[in-house]
C-alpha cells in the first residue's frame, strides 16, 4: 500500500478487535461498489486490514475514503477516536452449528456479511451457488474440531485463506480469475484435527 499520512488518535494504540477489522472491511467494500476502489487497490488494502494489530494500523487504510459509505453509519461513544474514522453498521451474521451432525445452507438464500460456523465431531456445508450477497465483502469464520466444513462460492468470485490448521488444514481454492463487481469471501478460523475446503463451480441456469 502507498505511503498515507499518519494520523495518531489517543486509542492508537489500542489493540484491534475482530470487530474494529469488519467496520474497516465493511468501508472499503462499500469503496469498491461505489468505484472508489479499483479491485487491485480493494485487494491491497483488504490485506492491510487482516495484517493490522492496533487501532493505528487501521486508521491510515481507510484515510481517503468517506466513513459514512457504509450502510446505516451510526457514530458511536468513541467517535472522536482514530477508530471511528472506519465505522459502518454492525452486520448481522449467520450461525450453524454442528456438533455430531450436520447443517446444511444451500440454494436460493441471502449470504450475509458474516457467517460463524462450529463442526465439532459434524459437518457444515456451506453453498453460495445460487445464493444472493447482500455485502461485498463476506467473513467465514469456522471452528471445526474433529469435524469440517465444505464451502461453494460462484465462479468469478475471489476466495482468501485466513485459516490456521492444527492436525488439521484448509483447502481453500482460488481460480484467480475474478469477475469485477463480484463480492470476497474471507475464509478464517481454527481447524483442530478437522478440515475446511472451499471450492468454485458455475451457477445454475
Amino acid at each position: 500500500m502507498e505511503n498515507v499520512p499518519e494520523r495518531v488518535g489517543v486509542d492508537a494504540h489500542l489493540r484491534a478487535s475482530d470487530e474494529d477489522r469488519e467496520r474497516v472491511v465493511q468501508v472499503l467494500g462499500d469503496a469498491l461498489t461505489a468505484g472508489r476502489l479499483s479491485a487491485d487497490e480493494h485487494s491491497e488494502r483488504l490485506d492491510a486490514v487482516y495484517a493490522a494489530k492496533t487501532l493505528g494500523e487501521l486508521e491510515p487504510i481507510t484515510y481517503d475514503l468517506p466513513a459514512t459509505s457504509a450502510p446505516g453509519y451510526i457514530p458511536s461513544a468513541r467517535a472522536s477516536t482514530v477508530a471511528m474514522d472506519t465505522v459502518g453498521a454492525s452486520a448481522e451474521s449467520d450461525n450453524l452449528v454442528a456438533i455430531f451432525s450436520g447443517s446444511v445452507r444451500k440454494g436460493r438464500w441471502r449470504v450475509r456479511s458474516r457467517i460463524n460456523a462450529t463442526a465439532i465431531f459434524g459437518g457444515v456445508e456451506v453453498d453460495m451457488t445460487d445464493a444472493v450477497f447482500e455485502a461485498p465483502v463476506i467473513e467465514v469464520k469456522v471452528f471445526a474440531m474433529f469435524g469440517g466444513m465444505e464451502i461453494r462460492v460462484p465462479e468469478g468470485v475471489e476466495v482468501r485463506n485466513r485459516g490456521v490448521g492444527i492436525f488439521g488444514g484448509f483447502d481453500i481454492e482460488d481460480s484467480g480469475v475474478h469477475q469485477p463487481g463480484a463480492p470476497v469471501v474471507v475464509i478464517k478460523g481454527l481447524a483442530l484435527f478437522g478440515g475446511v475446503g472451499a471450492r468454485a463451480r458455475k451457477r445454475r441456469a
